[in-house]
């Protein structure tokens, strides 16, 4: 793209001296040529005569467009006029826009009239680039016209997006098909569009100051792609800069915060149904074996433990210091962390931000970067780290330890994560509140919990996102090694700013969250059971090898239900072929129905099964099995449990592992059939066929984005 930054930095100072948000599209075809971004030849005509001889050297037919700072929507103002075959046409278009531009808004400056070829027919698309609020920089593709404003068909990558990026986004509109041909017509040039994608993303990142960028219409026929239209918006002020922290910094603090050896609880209190008291018996009755520190300005001694009056006179190292004191008082005893050289504040109090207390909580978080105190919270039931023993909360203590971590923004969420986790014996290695996340957040949890041997799975219940930059970047580096799902709450398009088919109109919150964190590499969960469910099942499955799904079912029902569920999730049934075909024949009734699903029929016993099953372990080109249960009094629910479990764990122990999920049908003994099989390593559930599937369908997510599938 070459030395093209100075013609634009030229362009822009330009713009802001005279004190425009708003550039005019001779300056918006500027900028496209600097960046190869290909436009209609065109020339600024001040007069009539002037269009008429810009329309002789470009050539018939031309389009008219009025050039005014102070009129972004041209259309709306009656200036533009298209497919000018004539001198006489090209006169008489003059006058009148340059009539409609006075009309619409007499204080307007009009520097004259764009006289610009006709562009080529083709299929109409946007390409653009707006500033989002969490994610900074990002490059939206759709279609365009008409479309663009009914369907809202489009897709968004992170800006700069690579070719790679460009070339998902044309298979990520829905309308997809249409760029491909459809009902004879030619495809796009694919290869054109992504470069305008490309190029049209380079060039927001490489200019901060940009707003926005909207192409629309891009014309993309089978010889090219071009920018009809360029609409180029300045922003207002400088960008904020958040504090970002090296991955060592990070790191260090975290570890210090999961794996104490030290803590203070600054608030502590003797008095029970007070949160201080909650938090000194849950890291007592814990079994925490670091030391613990009550910290209280006129206590001796705190359920058996020494009580210092402040932070300072505690003996030694302190690796995190847990507040349990109202928020007022927090900023003084911060200070003394700080003083204290303890790295970690665990803030459990609330009346802060979040009952608009802003100026308070920027003040903790002032100290917090002088000092350089990292702050967890405020307004948190505080963390577990089940590995360490360590409670420190003022909730129910947790015990079980596992491979999941969980986190949640919300207090009443993170006590379903923990309900959830008792009840399905879901062992984890921590769950941490986040709050108002004053500092620590996703990005840095995610950064340690990649790297914690302890750790499986990361599933987060996230309300926003501070720096949806940092967190990509964090989940890209850990996704490659272990899944992560997001349960994103808060689906509104809040984020829309303004009417129209410009580009800042499409940049909805959800729509924005959903094509990113499925560019990093997450699983986003529909709801809260899911992302619990999929925490639950995704460290049990194993890796699938490839995308050859079969089902093996007892009942012709559940077989329908389970392949819709298999399109749902994105996976692939095997085409069965005619040697597995006749092998699986071999073990079922002649009513029974092969190909895929596989139907065995519900009277079989359970050899039947235990032969099918064995088979669909052992045949190489089968990378999956979803198993439909039906409760039969021929074979019960937990013989059909205990043969499919012992056939999986046979298979395993010489080498063979592939994903094995379960819907069981039935009467209530399918709970507890369930659960033994989820118990070794089958993800299995009652009365479901959506689930099972869908946690397959999550797992392969995982594969591919961590690299493991094509």
């Amino acid at each position: 793209m070459g030395g093209h930054i100075e013609v634009v930095r030229g362009v822009l100072e330009r713009a802001r001296d005279e004190g425009r948000t708003a550039l005019t599209a001779p300056e918006g075809k500027l900028i496209a040529d600097a960046y190869g971004i290909p436009t209609p030849a065109e020339g600024l005509a001040e007069c009539a005569d002037d269009a008429v001889a810009l329309a002789d050297r470009i050539g018939f037919p031309v389009a008219l467009k009025i050039v005014s700072p102070d009129i972004l929507h041209k259309t709306d103002a009656g200036g533009v006029r298209t497919g000018l075959g004539s001198a006489a046409e090209v006169r008489g278009a003059f006058t009148a826009i340059v009539q409609n531009a006075t009309a619409y808004d007499p204080a307007a400056r009009i520097s004259g009239v764009q006289v610009q070829q006709m562009v080529p027919e083709g299929q109409e698309v946007i390409v653009g680039a707006v500033t989002d609020p969490t994610f900074g920089k990002i490059v939206a593709f759709g279609l365009g016209g008409v479309l663009v404003e009914v369907l809202r068909d489009v897709t968004f990558r992170l800006a700069p997006a690579s070719p790679e990026d460009a070339a998902s986004m044309l298979d990520g509109i829905r309308a997809a098909a249409v760029l491909r041909g459809v009902r004879g017509g030619a495809a796009v040039d694919r290869a054109a569009l992504t470069d305008v994608i490309v190029r049209t993303s380079q060039l927001a990142a490489d200019f901060p100051e940009l707003a926005e960028v909207d192409l629309n219409p891009v014309f993309a026929s089978a010889d090219g792609a071009m920018a009809a239209d360029v609409r180029i918006l300045l922003r207002e002020g400088a960008p904020v800069q958040r504090r970002r922290h090296t991955r060592d910094e990070i790191l260090t603090a975290m570890r210090r915060l999961m794996r104490p050896r030290s803590v203070a609880v600054i608030g502590a209190s003797a008095e029970r149904g007070k949160i201080g008291n909650s938090v000194m018996r849950n890291l007592l009755d814990g079994g925490f074996p670091g030391d613990i520190h009550p910290v209280h300005p006129k206590a001796e001694d705190i359920l058996g433990r020494e009580a210092y009056q402040s932070v300072m006179d505690v003996p030694g190292e302190v690796d995190v210091a847990v507040f349990a004191i109202p928020a007022p008082l927090v900023p003084a005893a911060l200070e003394e962390v700080g003083r204290k050289g303890i790295p970690n504040a665990v803030l459990i109090p609330s009346g802060f931000a979040e009952t608009g207390e802003h100026a308070l909580q920027e003040r903790i978080v002032a100290i917090g970067e002088e000092y350089g105190v990292r702050l967890l919270g405020p307004n948190i039931y505080g963390y577990y780290s089940t590995w360490q023993d360590l409670c420190a909360t003022f909730c129910t203590p947790y015990d079980v330890k596992g491979g999941v971590a969980l986190t949640s923004q919300s207090g009443g969420i993170g006590m379903a994560i923990l309900g959830f986790a008792r009840t399905t014996k879901t062992g984890v290695s921590a769950i941490v509140g986040l709050g108002n996340k004053a500092d620590v957040d996703e990005d840095d949890l995610l950064t340690y919990f990649g790297e914690d041997p302890h750790t499986h799975c990361i599933a987060m219940h996230v309300e926003d996102l501070k720096d949806g930059r940092a967190f990509v970047e964090a989940a890209r580096e850990t996704v490659r090694k272990k899944p992560i799902v997001v349960l994103k709450a808060g689906r509104t398009s809040a984020g829309a700013r303004a009417a129209g088919s410009h580009t800042g109109a499409l940049a909805g919150d959800d729509a924005v969250y959903d094509d990113i964190l499925r560019q990093a590499g997450v699983i986003r969960a529909p709801g809260l059971n899911d992302m619990l469910e999929y925490a639950r099942a995704l460290p049990v499955l194993p890796a699938p090898k490839g995308d050859n799904v079969v089902i093996i079912t007892g009942a012709g029902g559940s077989g329908v239900l389970l392949s819709d569920a298999i399109v749902d999730n994105g996976l692939r049934l095997m085409d069965i072929p005619d040697d597995l075909d006749a092998a699986f024949r071999r073990y079922i009734p002649p009513f029974g129905t092969a190909g895929n699903p596989v139907d065995i029929t519900g009277g079989e016993p359970p050899s039947t099964y235990e032969a099918t099953i064995r088979l669909g372990m052992q045949d190489p080109r089968i990378h999956a099995l979803v198993l439909g249960y039906w409760h039969t009094i021929v074979t019960p629910p937990m013989v059909f449990a205990k043969l499919t479990a012992r056939v999986v764990e046979e298979f395993r122990a010489r080498g063979i592992e592939k994903p094995v999920v379960v819907s069981l049908a039935g009467d209530t003994e399918v709970e507890e059939a369930a659960a033994y099989l989820f118990e070794r390593g089958v993800v299995a559930y009652p009365y479901t066929t959506e689930k099972p599937v869908a946690a397959l369908g999550a797992k392969y997510r995982w594969a591919r984005a961590a690299g493991l599938l094509a």
